[in-house]
C-alpha cells in the first residue's frame, strides 16, 4: 500500500483477472458445464481403474536398502508373518491336554493346512517335532503319528512336550493351560498385489486380498460347531493387519459419509438453501474422484496414505464454496443481477481463494519430499487434489449459481438421464455409485431450486443481524483489548514451545486399537500367556559354505539371545540354535545338563544330517540350505517401535564392547522396518515443516508486496501448529506415521482463513484509510462464510471420534483443534497485531476501489 492510498500488490491485478474470468463464464456457462461434464466422465473412468495396495511396503520405496535387505531375509527364510491361535479349554479337564481337545485340535490343524489361503505350514502340539534319541540313531516324533488312545497317554505325551524349552512359550504356556496353533504364512505384505489375489480374476477388493482372505477362512473354520468347548483368541500380524485394513477401508467409507452429514447440515442451517448445501458437498465427491483418477495416471495405488486424503479434501472445497456463496447471496440481494452479483463476488473471493489454494498444494507438496512412499505419493496427490477443488468451486460452482429457470430444468432433466444412462451402463462399481451421487445430488438441487426461482430474490437475506453484532463485538473487542490478546498469545506460544520438545516419536501398533475391537484384547492376552506377537530378526553370515555349523558361530548366535532374553518385552527367541541344543540333548538321553550347543563342528553336522535323514524340517526356517546364513528370531510383546529400537541398541552397545569375531550380523524383520520408519517420521516432520512455513511465508510476501505483511500474517499459522504440537508433547500423544503430516496439515489449513481475513482487511483499508473502521468491515465481509467453514469443519473431523481406532479419534481432536485455533488467532491475533504494527501504512481518507470498473 503505498502513501496515495494505491494498492501496488498483484491483488488489484489478480481481481480484475478474476473478474472478467466470471463474466466469460457467465456468457459461456454452457461451454463451462459442458467441459465439466466431459472431466465427470474421463475422470470417473480413470478412477475406477484404480488399483489398492496395503501393508508395510505402501512405506518404504522399492529401492529402500532396508526393505532389500527385509526381502533378502524373506527369500531365504520365508515369511514371517503368522497367525498366531492361542486356545483354552476351560470346561475340560487338563485343558488342552483333554484327549477330546486334542483330537478336535488335530482335525483343526489338517483343516487349516487344507483350507487356508497363502498358508505355507501349520504348527501345533500335534505336529510339533519331539527329538528323542534311540540307541541307533535318532526318532523325530509326533503325537499325530502315533495319536494316544488314553488320557494316561496323552498326560505321558504332555510330559514329553513340556520338558522341551523350545516348545514352551510358543506352543504351550509354562503352566500347560494355555496351547497355540501357529499358521505360518507363504505370502508377505510386501509382495506385489498380483501375488497376493485370493482370486486372481477377483478384483483388488479387500476379501479377495491378503491377509484379510485369509483372516476371513482362518476365522469361519474357528467357529465350526465341531470346535465347541475350545476358546480361540486368534491374534498374529494376519488377524491385526486385517482388522486394521479393515476399520481402514469399511469404517472410513461410513465415517465419511457421516461428516458429509454433518457437513451438510451445518451448511443447510446456515443457508437455509440446498442448492448451498449440496453444491460444495458435490464440489468435494468430485474432486476426491479428479485425486484417484490422478492417482492411477501417475500409475500409483490406492494404500494406507489415501486414507485421511478425503477428510483433508473436504476442508478445502467445503471452504472455497462456502467463501463463493456467501458473497454471492451477498451481492445478489442488493444487486438483483446475476451476472453483476457474480463478477463482484468473485473478483473478491477468487485471489483469497487462488492464494490457500497454492499455499495449501504447498503445505501438502512438502510432504512429498518424504522417504516414506506412501506419505510421499499422498502429499503429491494431495496437493492435486487442492487445485482441484479450486478449479471444480471457480467452475461448477459458478455456473450453477447463474442459471435462469429453464436452463436449470433443462440441466436437471439432463444430469438425472445421464446419471441413470452410466448406471445402467454400470462402466464399474465406482462410476455407477459416483454417476448416482452426481444425479441425486444435482438433480434434487436443481429441481428444488427450480420451484423456488422466482422467489429467491425477496428470501434472499445477506446478513444476520445476530451475527453481525457478534461479528463487530469480537472486531471491538481485538481493537479494545489488543496488548492483552497479544501478552495472552505470546503466554500460550511460550507454553506450547516448552511442550514441544518432550514429543515422542513411536509407534505403538497396541494403541492404534480402542478396546471396542476384540482384537485388541486378544492381542493382550497372547503376549501374556505365551511368546509375542512382534519380532524382530538378527541374520548371521559365516562368509563360507556350512560355516553356520561352527561352534564358534552358533555361540554368537547364542549370546544375541541372550542379550535379548534380558529384555523386558521380549517373550521368547528361536534359532537353530535351540534345535541343536535339542539335539545334543536328546542323544544324552535326556539329561537336561546336555541342553548346550555341541563341542565340534563335526557333530554338529553329524547331528544336522541324522536330523534330516530322520524326517526334521523345522530347520530350514533358521538356516540357509548351504548353512551360511543363519537367524535368530527375537519375538517381543506388541508394543511401542521403541522397544525394538532399545533391543537394538542394546545388542550394538554389547557389540562395541565385545565385537563378534566369527559372523557378521544384520537385523532385519518387520520390528526393524518399523523402528527404521520411525527416523523416517522424525526427517519428515521436520522438512515438511520447514519448507512449508518458508514457501508460504514467500508467497504470502510476495502477493502482498510487503514483508512486514506478510510475515504478520504467518504469526497467525503458527498458532494452531504451536498448540497441537504442544498438545501431543504435554499430553504424551505419541509421533507416529498417522500425525507425521500434522503440522503441515496444520499451517495448510490455517492459512485459508489468514488469506481470506487479511486480504479483506487490507482491501477495506484501501477503501477508507482506517484500521479500525477497516476491521469492522473485513469481520462484516468474511466473519460469517469463516465461522460457517470453521464450523462444518470441525463437525466433519469430529466424526472421527467416534471411530475405533484410537489415532483416528486423537486425529479428529487435533484436526478439530486446530480448525478452532486458526478462526480465533485470525479474529485476535491477526488484528491485534495489524492494529498494533500498522503494515497496510499510514491511515488516510482512502480511495474506493469498485470492482465493477475492474470487471
Amino acid at each position: 500500500m503505498t502513501a496515495d492510498g494505491r494498492d501496488r500488490s498483484l491483488i488489484p491485478a489478480l481481481q480484475a483477472a478474476f473478474a472478467r474470468i466470471a463474466g466469460w463464464s457467465f456468457d459461456y456457462r454452457w461451454v463451462v458445464l459442458g467441459l465439466f461434464a466431459a472431466f465427470v466422465g474421463v475422470t470417473a473412468h480413470l478412477a475406477s481403474r484404480v488399483l489398492t495396495s496395503s501393508g508395510i511396503q505402501s512405506y518404504f520405496e522399492d529401492t529402500d536398502p532396508h526393505l532389500i535387505a527385509y526381502e533378502k531375509y524373506r527369500e531365504d527364510f520365508g515369511s514371517d508373518e503368522v497367525s498366531y491361535i492361542l486356545y483354552d479349554a476351560p470346561g475340560y479337564e487338563h485343558g488342552p491336554w483333554n484327549l477330546e481337545v486334542m483330537r478336535k485340535i488335530a482335525t483343526l490343524t489338517t483343516a487349516l493346512e487344507d483350507e487356508v489361503p497363502f498358508v505355507y505350514q501349520v504348527r501345533s502340539l500335534v505336529n510339533a517335532e519331539l527329538l528323542i534319541g534311540v540307541e541307533d540313531g535318532l526318532e523325530i516324533h509326533e503325537i499325530a503319528d502315533d495319536f494316544p488312545e488314553s488320557q494316561e497317554a496323552m498326560l505321558v505325551a504332555r510330559e514329553r512336550v513340556m520338558s522341551k524349552p523350545m516348545l514352551v512359550g510358543g506352543l504351550v504356556s509354562e503352566d500347560s493351560m494355555h496351547a497355540a496353533i501357529i499358521v505360518e504364512m507363504d505370502a508377505s505384505s510386501t509382495d506385489p498385489i498380483e501375488d497376493l489375489r485370493l482370486d486372481p480374476e477377483g478384483g483388488d477388493g479387500i476379501d479377495n486380498i491378503f491377509p484379510t482372505a485369509t483372516e476371513a477362512v482362518i476365522s469361519s473354520i474357528l467357529e465350526r460347531p465341531e470346535y465347541a468347548g475350545i476358546r480361540f483368541y486368534h491374534g498374529g500380524d494376519v488377524a491385526l493387519d486385517s482388522a486394521y485394513y479393515r476399520v481402514i477401508w469399511d469404517e472410513g467409507r461410513i465415517l465419511a459419509l457421516i461428516s458429509m452429514l454433518v457437513i451438510g447440515g451445518i451448511l443447510l442451517a446456515s443457508y437455509r438453501s440446498v442448492i448451498g448445501t449440496l453444491a460444495p458437498l458435490a464440489v468435494v465427491q468430485l474432486t476426491i474422484m479428479a485425486c484417484i483418477a490422478f492417482i492411477y495416471l501417475v500409475g500409483w495405488k490406492l494404500d494406507l496414505g489415501f486414507s485421511r486424503t478425503p477428510t483433508l479434501l473436504t476442508a478445502i472445497g467445503v471452504a472455497h464454496s462456502v467463501h463463493i456463496i456467501s458473497e454471492f447471496r451477498s451481492r445478489y440481494a442488493a444487486l438483483r443481477d446475476r451476472r453483476a452479483a457474480l463478477v463482484e463476488s468473485v473478483a473478491l473471493v477468487g485471489v483469497p481463494c487462488l492464494m490457500t489454494s497454492i499455499t495449501t498444494a504447498i503445505g501438502f507438496a512438502a510432504i512429498g519430499f518424504s522417504p516414506i512412499k506412501s506419505l510421499s505419493h499422498a502429499g503429491i496427490y494431495s496437493a492435486v487434489g487442492v487445485v482441484g477443488a479450486f478449479v471444480l468451486s471457480f467452475t461448477l460452482l459458478m455456473a450453477l449459481l447463474v442459471m435462469s429457470r429453464r436452463e436449470l430444468a433443462g440441466l436437471a432433466g439432463a444430469t438425472c438421464a445421464v446419471g441413470a444412462f452410466l448406471a445402467l451402463r454400470s462402466f464399474g462399481i465406482l462410476e455407477a455409485s459416483l454417476a448416482a451421487l452426481v444425479a441425486g445430488s444435482l438433480g434434487i438441487a436443481l429441481i428444488t431450486r427450480l420451484a423456488a426461482h422466482e422467489r429467491e430474490p425477496a428470501r434472499v437475506v445477506s446478513h444476520s443481524p445476530r451475527v453481525d453484532r457478534s461479528l463487530t463485538g469480537i472486531a471491538d473487542f481485538s481493537i479494545r483489548f489488543r496488548k492483552p490478546i497479544l501478552i495472552g498469545f505470546a503466554a500460550l506460544f511460550a507454553v506450547c514451545f516448552l511442550g514441544i520438545p518432550r514429543i515422542v516419536v513411536d509407534t505403538n501398533w497396541m494403541e492404534t486399537f480402542s478396546y471396542a475391537m476384540p482384537i485388541k484384547a486378544i492381542t493382550e492376552r497372547i503376549d501374556g500367556e505365551m511368546g509375542g506377537s512382534s519380532r524382530t530378526v538378527f541374520v548371521f553370515d559365516s562368509g563360507e559354505s556350512d560355516g553356520i555349523m561352527e561352534p564358534a558361530v552358533l555361540r554368537e548366535m547364542e549370546r544375541i539371545q541372550t542379550i535379548g532374553a534380558g529384555h523386558h518385552a521380549v517373550r521368547k527367541s528361536y534359532s537353530l540354535v535351540d534345535i541343536l541344543k535339542d539335539l545334543n540333548q536328546a542323544f544324552h538321553g535326556g539329561d537336561p545338563a546336555y541342553h548346550v550347543i555341541p563341542d565340534s563342528r563335526e557333530l554338529v553336522a553329524q547331528y544336522l544330517l541324522l536330523y534330516e535323514s530322520s524326517g526334521g524340517d523345522e530347520a530350514e526356517e533358521y538356516v540357509t540350505p548351504d548353512y551360511q546364513r543363519a537367524s535368530v528370531e527375537v519375538r517381543m510383546a506388541l508394543g511401542p517401535s521403541s522397544w525394538a529400537s532399545s533391543l537394538i541398541n542394546e545388542v550394538n552397545s554389547e557389540l562395541q564392547v565385545e565385537p563378534l569375531e566369527s559372523t557378521e550380523v544384520m537385523v532385519t524383520g518387520i520390528g526393524s522396518l518399523y523402528d527404521r520408519l520411525m527416523d523416517y517420521i522424525v526427517w519428515t516432520q521436520i522438512t515438511s515443516f520447514v519448507l512449508a512455513f518458508g514457501a508460504i511465508a514467500l508467497i504470502l510476501i510476495g502477493l502482498f508486496s510487503s514483508g512486514s505483511t506478510g510475515l504478520i500474517a504467518m504469526v497467525p499459522n503458527l498458532t494452531p501448529v504451536a498448540l497441537v504440537l504442544g498438545i501431543m508433547g504435554w499430553s504424551g500423544i505419541y509421533l507416529d506415521y498417522s500425525k507425521v503430516m500434522i503440522a503441515a496439515v496444520a499451517m495448510g489449513i490455517a492459512v485459508d482463513d489468514t488469506i481470506h481475513m487479511m486480504t479483506r482487511y487490507r482491501h477495506e483499508f484501501s477503501r477508507c484509510g482506517d484500521y479500525t473502521e477497516a476491521l469492522r468491515r473485513a469481520m462484516l465481509g468474511v466473519g460469517r462464510p469463516l465461522m460457517i467453514t470453521s464450523a462444518a469443519l470441525v463437525g466433519g473431523f469430529l466424526v472421527l471420534t467416534f471411530s475405533v481406532l484410537n489415532s483416528e479419534v486423537s486425529m479428529g481432536i487435533l484436526l478439530a483443534t486446530t480448525i478452532i485455533t486458526a478462526l480465533i488467532a485470525d479474529f485476535l491475533l491477526m488484528p491485534a497485531l495489524i492494529l498494533t504494527f500498522h503494515p497496510f501504512g499510514p491511515e488516510s481518507a482512502g480511495q474506493a476501489e469498485h470492482l465493477s470498473d475492474a470487471a
